[in-house]
């Protein structure tokens, strides 16, 4: 098993990529939004960002990945 920090250093800049990656979309879509108009459906939006809220959460929980799959059942890709 791992130390704390070994998994920190492990995964941190891959990690980092991906929400950066995540912001940027958010970022497409807001510029989208304001030139174009929302999308007829904003479900994954909201699913997303519902998915950044549980993952910003301070508690210490072993059930995050469970948790956000559960939440990204909710729409169909």
């Amino acid at each position: 098993m791992q130390t704390p920090q070994q998994i920190l250093d492990t995964y941190y800049l891959e990690t980092r990529c991906m929400l950066l990656e995540t912001a940027a979309v958010l970022d497409r879509y807001d510029r989208a939004a304001e030139a174009q108009g929302q999308a007829d459906s904003e479900a994954k939006r909201e699913v997303l960002l519902k998915a950044l809220t549980e993952l910003a959460k301070s508690d210490r929980r072993e059930d995050r990945a469970k948790t956000l799959l559960e939440l990204f059942t909710e729409i169909p890709t």
